[in-house]
């Protein structure tokens, strides 16, 4: 239920969804003759459009995100290395009968440098479809594991689960699948505006994770201007969604707390 409920919830909350409702909404209420509401939910919808598009409340939003777990030095030695789901397009991959990453795709090409780092580590790749209904595409962690093997790495190494949906179903299943075998420290690799709430999920779990942040989207400032409107939506909404990820996971207590941090 939850699951459903998150994909409803995080349509209908998303900046550019809901910029483009209000205007569709004032629009409407025009046509019925509503002027005056009209004209007041279309000019908050064109403020809010300018906003999310050019101004740099979205890259700042994304900024605090991606800034709030630092890459830190690596260990000589890790059990092994947990790569979170979120860097293939499924649908397209299935299509097209060819690997295509997303932008997210970093997540891979970083988990191929550390398997050469590490290598004697175990990999374990965490994601399942994340679709409301099963389409037939194959799962993230399948096409990941596809890649990394092509990329050289040894098959043997990788282990994987293809159940989760969602990010804490990312820590729930892969401690399950890991068990006794989660003894020492794992690097965590995903998006570093992720990686937040993937710390909070797997920190209800045993396993101990060292964040490794990687597929910036922003500078060590974090907030910038945006160049296009495009460029600018797409950041905004993806720092709503990780927030929205954030409020929602603690509201339905999945997570111990709303901002983990380092030093938790």
């Amino acid at each position: 239920m939850f699951f459903l409920l998150s994909q409803f919830l995080d349509f209908f909350l998303t900046p550019s969804n809901v910029l483009l409702l209000g205007t569709l909404s004032a629009l409407a209420f025009w046509i019925l003759r509503f002027r005056k509401i009209a004209v007041a939910l279309g000019m908050a919808s064109i403020v809010g459009l300018a906003l999310a598009a050019w101004s740099p409340v979205g890259p700042f939003a994304l900024g605090v995100l991606e800034n709030r777990f630092p890459k830190a030095a690596l260990p000589e030695d890790v059990a092994g290395i947990i790569v979170l789901g979120g860097a293939v397009d499924t649908h397209i991959s299935y299509d097209r009968d060819a690997l295509v990453l997303n932008e997210a795709g970093e997540r891979i090409v970083e988990a191929r440098i550390l398997a050469a780092r590490y290598p004697e580590a175990d990999i374990f790749l965490s994601g399942g479809g994340g679709h409301i209904f099963d389409d037939g595409t194959l799962t993230e962690s399948e096409l990941a594991r596809r890649a990394l093997v092509d990329a050289g790495v040894a098959g043997e190494r990788i282990t994987m689960e293809e159940l989760s949906r969602n990010t804490c179903e990312n820590a729930r299943e892969t401690a399950s699948v890991l068990g006794k075998q989660a003894e020492g420290t794992w690097i965590l690799v995903t998006s570093a505006s992720h990686m937040p709430r993937a710390v909070a999920c797997f920190r209800t779990t045993d396993l101990a994770v060292l964040p490794y942040p990687v597929d910036y989207r922003t500078g060590p400032a974090g907030a910038y201007w945006p160049g296009t409107a495009s460029s600018g939506l797409t950041t905004t909404d993806l720092a709503a969604h990780e927030w929205i990820g954030l409020v929602s996971y603690r509201l339905a207590g999945f997570t111990d707390v709303l901002f983990p941090s380092p030093g938790d």
